[in-house]
């Protein structure tokens, strides 16, 4: 509650009306994603996770601390700041600069080995 900034990590489940201008090279583009719900569900989720991480880099890299969070009341948010339907929260991120007194210190990290397997 003390954050300088929350911010509302979103997608727009209308992302593909934009595939003309950000995409001209494929001018079906378009296509691939209208009228598919679940695809559209699938590479939101995925992209707006992709974009919310570079932000969050993009911010430590500025030396900010960041407190992504997930466990809150998501259709509550949605119907608050997205009413019309077309974004979807995927998840809130604190932003600014934490008390350290007040900060955990970085968790355990799994070893390489232990999380990744080269196949």
């Amino acid at each position: 509650m003390t954050a300088p900034m929350t911010a509302i990590i979103a997608h727009d489940m209308q992302f593909f009306d934009q595939m003309p201008k950000l995409f001209p090279h494929e001018p079906t583009a378009r296509s691939w994603f209208a009228g598919k719900d679940e695809k559209i569900k699938l590479v939101t989720l995925r992209n707006s996770s992709l974009q919310a991480a570079y932000l969050m880099l993009a911010a430590r890299a500025l030396g900010l601390d960041c407190g992504p969070m997930g466990g809150f009341k998501a259709e509550g948010i949605n119907q608050e700041f997205f009413p019309d339907g077309q974004y979807k929260v995927n998840f809130l991120c604190n932003i600014g600069y934490g008390d350290s007194e007040g900060m955990f210190p970085r968790g355990p990290r799994l070893d390489f080995d232990e999380a990744c397997e080269i196949i």
